[in-house]
Protein backbone atom coordinates (compact mmCIF):
# COMPACT_ATOMS: atom_id res chain seq x y z
CA UNK A 1 0.00 0.00 0.00
CA UNK A 2 1.55 3.29 -0.97
CA UNK A 3 0.67 6.27 0.98
CA UNK A 4 -0.05 9.98 0.38
CA UNK A 5 0.85 12.58 2.55
CA UNK A 6 -1.16 15.66 2.74
CA UNK A 7 -0.41 19.04 3.07
CA UNK A 8 -2.37 22.01 3.63
CA UNK A 9 -3.26 25.50 5.12
CA UNK A 10 -6.31 24.15 7.12
CA UNK A 11 -7.63 20.23 6.27
CA UNK A 12 -11.30 21.01 6.51
CA UNK A 13 -12.03 21.98 2.95
CA UNK A 14 -13.61 20.29 0.04
CA UNK A 15 -10.53 18.93 -1.78
CA UNK A 16 -9.30 17.58 0.98
CA UNK A 17 -12.66 15.77 2.33
CA UNK A 18 -13.17 14.00 -1.61
CA UNK A 19 -9.81 13.35 -2.21
CA UNK A 20 -9.03 10.30 0.01
CA UNK A 21 -12.19 8.24 -0.66
CA UNK A 22 -11.57 8.68 -4.51
CA UNK A 23 -7.94 7.95 -4.53
CA UNK A 24 -8.27 4.58 -2.88
CA UNK A 25 -11.19 3.80 -5.19
CA UNK A 26 -9.49 4.90 -8.20
CA UNK A 27 -6.16 3.23 -7.26
CA UNK A 28 -7.99 0.02 -6.59
CA UNK A 29 -7.00 0.20 -2.63
CA UNK A 30 -2.93 0.60 -3.75
CA UNK A 31 -2.61 4.15 -2.59
CA UNK A 32 -4.25 5.51 0.86
CA UNK A 33 -4.11 9.32 2.38
CA UNK A 34 -2.36 7.87 5.28
CA UNK A 35 -0.64 11.30 7.31
CA UNK A 36 -1.52 15.06 7.52
CA UNK A 37 -0.16 18.48 8.62
CA UNK A 38 -1.98 21.78 8.48
CA UNK A 39 -1.01 25.59 9.11
CA UNK A 40 -3.98 26.65 11.37
CA UNK A 41 -7.37 25.47 12.05
CA UNK A 42 -10.13 26.50 9.98
CA UNK A 43 -12.52 29.06 11.35
CA UNK A 44 -15.72 27.73 12.23
CA UNK A 45 -14.63 24.38 10.98
CA UNK A 46 -13.33 21.12 12.26
CA UNK A 47 -9.77 21.26 13.98
CA UNK A 48 -7.01 19.74 11.90
CA UNK A 49 -6.97 17.06 14.38
CA UNK A 50 -10.61 16.30 14.57
CA UNK A 51 -10.66 16.40 10.44
CA UNK A 52 -7.54 13.51 11.29
CA UNK A 53 -9.66 11.44 13.42
CA UNK A 54 -12.76 11.59 11.04
CA UNK A 55 -11.21 10.66 7.80
CA UNK A 56 -8.41 7.60 9.42
CA UNK A 57 -5.54 9.66 8.81
CA UNK A 58 -2.20 10.19 10.82
CA UNK A 59 -1.72 13.96 12.37
CA UNK A 60 1.86 14.60 11.90
CA UNK A 61 3.59 17.62 14.22
CA UNK A 62 5.58 18.86 11.15
CA UNK A 63 5.47 18.95 7.34
CA UNK A 64 9.31 17.15 7.52
CA UNK A 65 7.36 14.20 8.95
CA UNK A 66 4.44 14.29 6.54
CA UNK A 67 7.27 13.78 3.68
CA UNK A 68 9.53 11.11 5.77
CA UNK A 69 6.69 8.54 6.09
CA UNK A 70 4.55 8.89 2.30
CA UNK A 71 5.38 7.56 -0.98
CA UNK A 72 3.43 10.44 -2.37
CA UNK A 73 3.04 14.35 -1.37
CA UNK A 74 0.05 16.50 -2.36
CA UNK A 75 -0.33 20.03 -1.32
CA UNK A 76 -3.78 21.59 -0.96
CA UNK A 77 -4.80 24.93 -0.18
CA UNK A 78 -7.38 25.10 -2.79
CA UNK A 79 -8.06 28.67 -2.41
CA UNK A 80 -5.07 29.90 -0.90
CA UNK A 81 -2.64 29.78 -3.57
CA UNK A 82 -0.11 32.55 -1.96
CA UNK A 83 0.23 29.61 0.26
CA UNK A 84 1.61 27.12 -1.67
CA UNK A 85 5.28 28.33 -2.12
CA UNK A 86 5.95 27.91 1.49
CA UNK A 87 4.18 24.64 2.01
CA UNK A 88 5.98 23.45 -0.94
CA UNK A 89 9.41 24.11 -0.06
CA UNK A 90 10.18 21.20 1.53
CA UNK A 91 8.36 18.76 -0.34
CA UNK A 92 9.53 20.07 -4.04
CA UNK A 93 12.75 19.22 -2.45
CA UNK A 94 12.03 16.09 -1.64
CA UNK A 95 12.34 13.85 -4.88
CA UNK A 96 9.19 12.16 -4.29
CA UNK A 97 6.02 12.75 -6.76
CA UNK A 98 4.03 15.71 -5.58
CA UNK A 99 0.71 17.11 -6.90
CA UNK A 100 -0.40 21.11 -6.27
CA UNK A 101 -3.91 22.02 -5.71
CA UNK A 102 -5.41 24.62 -8.34
CA UNK A 103 -4.88 27.60 -8.21
CA UNK A 104 -0.80 26.33 -8.29
CA UNK A 105 0.79 29.82 -8.09
CA UNK A 106 -0.59 33.60 -6.81
CA UNK A 107 1.43 34.80 -9.83
CA UNK A 108 4.02 34.00 -12.71
CA UNK A 109 6.88 34.24 -11.06
CA UNK A 110 6.00 31.99 -8.27
CA UNK A 111 4.89 29.41 -10.50
CA UNK A 112 8.46 29.40 -12.28
CA UNK A 113 9.82 29.01 -8.98
CA UNK A 114 7.61 26.74 -7.81
CA UNK A 115 9.19 24.21 -11.31
CA UNK A 116 12.56 25.69 -10.66
CA UNK A 117 13.10 24.24 -7.21
CA UNK A 118 10.95 21.35 -8.08
CA UNK A 119 13.78 20.10 -11.53
CA UNK A 120 16.49 21.33 -9.46
CA UNK A 121 15.56 18.82 -6.76
CA UNK A 122 14.25 16.11 -9.54
CA UNK A 123 10.60 15.91 -7.92
CA UNK A 124 7.68 15.44 -10.49
CA UNK A 125 5.51 18.52 -10.25
CA UNK A 126 2.27 18.13 -11.33
CA UNK A 127 -0.92 20.84 -10.98
CA UNK A 128 -4.31 21.14 -12.69
CA UNK A 129 -7.60 22.23 -12.59
CA UNK A 130 -10.20 19.16 -12.85
CA UNK A 131 -11.80 20.66 -16.17
CA UNK A 132 -9.11 19.81 -18.28
CA UNK A 133 -10.11 16.15 -17.68
CA UNK A 134 -14.07 16.74 -18.87
CA UNK A 135 -14.41 13.60 -21.35
CA UNK A 136 -16.36 16.34 -23.59
CA UNK A 137 -13.12 18.60 -23.90
CA UNK A 138 -11.00 15.91 -24.82
CA UNK A 139 -13.07 14.99 -27.76
CA UNK A 140 -12.76 18.39 -29.37
CA UNK A 141 -10.45 18.68 -32.41
CA UNK A 142 -7.83 20.97 -32.00
CA UNK A 143 -6.44 21.97 -35.02
CA UNK A 144 -8.11 24.69 -36.76
CA UNK A 145 -9.68 26.58 -33.55
CA UNK A 146 -9.94 29.97 -34.63
CA UNK A 147 -11.81 31.34 -31.73
CA UNK A 148 -13.10 29.78 -27.87
CA UNK A 149 -16.53 31.49 -25.47
CA UNK A 150 -16.18 29.94 -22.57
CA UNK A 151 -18.78 30.17 -19.43
CA UNK A 152 -19.06 29.36 -16.22
CA UNK A 153 -19.48 30.52 -12.38
CA UNK A 154 -17.18 31.88 -9.32
CA UNK A 155 -14.74 34.74 -8.80
CA UNK A 156 -12.38 35.52 -11.45
CA UNK A 157 -9.31 35.02 -8.40
CA UNK A 158 -10.43 31.43 -7.41
CA UNK A 159 -12.48 30.33 -10.32
CA UNK A 160 -11.32 31.11 -14.02
CA UNK A 161 -8.33 28.29 -13.06
CA UNK A 162 -11.20 26.02 -14.63
CA UNK A 163 -12.21 27.92 -17.39
CA UNK A 164 -8.49 28.92 -18.73
CA UNK A 165 -7.19 25.80 -18.06
CA UNK A 166 -8.88 23.79 -20.83
CA UNK A 167 -8.43 26.89 -22.91
CA UNK A 168 -5.11 26.27 -23.22
CA UNK A 169 -5.15 23.13 -23.05
CA UNK A 170 -7.08 23.28 -26.21
CA UNK A 171 -5.02 26.15 -27.70
CA UNK A 172 -1.77 26.31 -26.76
CA UNK A 173 0.40 28.11 -24.79
CA UNK A 174 1.13 31.22 -26.82
CA UNK A 175 -1.11 33.75 -25.54
CA UNK A 176 0.03 37.25 -26.56
CA UNK A 177 -2.18 39.56 -24.44
CA UNK A 178 -5.41 40.63 -22.52
CA UNK A 179 -7.92 42.82 -22.09
CA UNK A 180 -10.80 42.99 -19.68
CA UNK A 181 -14.22 43.71 -20.73
CA UNK A 182 -16.50 42.86 -18.32
CA UNK A 183 -17.93 44.56 -15.19
CA UNK A 184 -17.43 43.72 -11.61
CA UNK A 185 -20.37 41.27 -11.57
CA UNK A 186 -19.50 39.71 -14.59
CA UNK A 187 -15.94 39.32 -15.12
CA UNK A 188 -14.87 39.03 -19.11
CA UNK A 189 -11.39 38.57 -19.86
CA UNK A 190 -10.63 38.54 -23.71
CA UNK A 191 -7.54 36.20 -24.52
CA UNK A 192 -5.24 36.59 -27.61
CA UNK A 193 -3.08 33.82 -29.25
CA UNK A 194 -0.60 33.84 -31.70
CA UNK A 195 -2.26 34.47 -35.23
CA UNK A 196 -5.09 36.45 -34.14
CA UNK A 197 -6.53 33.73 -32.38
CA UNK A 198 -9.12 34.77 -28.95
CA UNK A 199 -10.93 33.00 -26.21
CA UNK A 200 -13.43 35.12 -24.18
CA UNK A 201 -13.79 33.59 -20.25
CA UNK A 202 -16.78 35.12 -18.82
CA UNK A 203 -18.44 34.70 -15.79
CA UNK A 204 -22.13 36.31 -15.88
CA UNK A 205 -23.00 34.50 -12.50
CA UNK A 206 -23.06 31.58 -9.98
CA UNK A 207 -25.70 30.11 -11.39
CA UNK A 208 -24.04 29.40 -14.44
CA UNK A 209 -22.88 26.19 -15.93
CA UNK A 210 -19.38 25.09 -17.14
CA UNK A 211 -19.43 25.70 -20.93
CA UNK A 212 -17.67 26.78 -23.94
CA UNK A 213 -18.39 27.25 -28.20
CA UNK A 214 -15.48 26.23 -30.08
CA UNK A 215 -15.60 28.40 -33.76
CA UNK A 216 -13.56 26.71 -36.28
CA UNK A 217 -11.05 28.01 -39.56
CA UNK A 218 -13.67 26.37 -41.51
CA UNK A 219 -16.54 28.04 -39.66
CA UNK A 220 -17.83 25.11 -38.03
CA UNK A 221 -18.79 25.91 -34.46
CA UNK A 222 -19.04 23.34 -31.62
CA UNK A 223 -21.12 24.11 -28.15
CA UNK A 224 -19.68 21.91 -25.41
CA UNK A 225 -21.09 21.86 -21.39
CA UNK A 226 -19.30 19.11 -19.93
CA UNK A 227 -21.84 16.31 -18.21
CA UNK A 228 -18.77 13.72 -17.43
CA UNK A 229 -17.60 12.79 -14.02
CA UNK A 230 -14.56 15.19 -14.73
CA UNK A 231 -13.57 15.25 -10.81
CA UNK A 232 -13.02 10.95 -11.01
CA UNK A 233 -11.03 11.39 -14.58
CA UNK A 234 -8.89 13.66 -12.84
CA UNK A 235 -8.38 11.77 -9.78
CA UNK A 236 -7.19 8.68 -12.31
CA UNK A 237 -4.26 10.98 -14.25
CA UNK A 238 -3.36 11.95 -10.51
CA UNK A 239 -2.93 8.05 -9.57
CA UNK A 240 -1.52 7.48 -12.96
CA UNK A 241 1.39 10.26 -11.97
CA UNK A 242 1.92 8.44 -8.91
CA UNK A 243 2.58 5.64 -10.46
CA UNK A 244 4.82 6.82 -13.35
CA UNK A 245 6.01 10.22 -12.18
CA UNK A 246 5.07 11.29 -15.08
CA UNK A 247 2.67 14.61 -15.43
CA UNK A 248 0.01 15.11 -18.47
CA UNK A 249 0.42 18.54 -17.90
CA UNK A 250 3.45 20.29 -18.82
CA UNK A 251 5.15 23.01 -17.01
CA UNK A 252 4.58 25.18 -20.01
CA UNK A 253 1.00 25.01 -19.82
CA UNK A 254 1.13 25.80 -15.83
CA UNK A 255 3.42 28.83 -16.16
CA UNK A 256 0.76 29.61 -19.09
CA UNK A 257 -2.15 29.19 -17.48
CA UNK A 258 -0.73 31.51 -14.31
CA UNK A 259 0.42 34.36 -16.66
CA UNK A 260 -3.08 35.06 -18.00
CA UNK A 261 -4.73 34.46 -14.59
CA UNK A 262 -2.11 37.60 -13.08
CA UNK A 263 -2.48 39.70 -16.12
CA UNK A 264 -6.22 39.29 -16.09
CA UNK A 265 -6.81 40.69 -12.43
CA UNK A 266 -4.12 43.47 -13.60
CA UNK A 267 -6.18 43.93 -16.75
CA UNK A 268 -9.34 44.03 -14.69
CA UNK A 269 -8.49 47.45 -13.09
CA UNK A 270 -7.67 48.85 -16.45
CA UNK A 271 -10.45 47.95 -18.92
CA UNK A 272 -10.39 48.13 -22.40
CA UNK A 273 -6.76 48.54 -22.94
CA UNK A 274 -4.82 45.49 -23.65
CA UNK A 275 -2.43 44.25 -21.67
CA UNK A 276 0.90 42.46 -23.10
CA UNK A 277 2.13 39.12 -21.61
CA UNK A 278 5.31 38.08 -20.78
CA UNK A 279 7.50 36.65 -23.90
CA UNK A 280 9.98 34.34 -22.25
CA UNK A 281 7.21 31.43 -20.49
Amino acid sequence: MKKIGFIDYYLDEWHANQYPGWIREASGGTMEVAFAHAIKDKEHGLTNREWCVNHGVAWCDTIEEVIAQSDYLIVLSPDNPEQHEALAELPLASGKPTYMDKTFAPDRAAALRLFERAAKHQTALYSSSALRYAAEYAEVERAGIRVISSLGPGAFENYSIHQIEPVVALMGTDAKRVMFVGTETAPTLLIEFGGGRQATIQQPGAGCPFMMAVNYDSGACRVLQPASDYFQSFIRDLVTFFETGQSTVQPDETIAIMTIIEYGLIAAKQPYQWMELPEDR
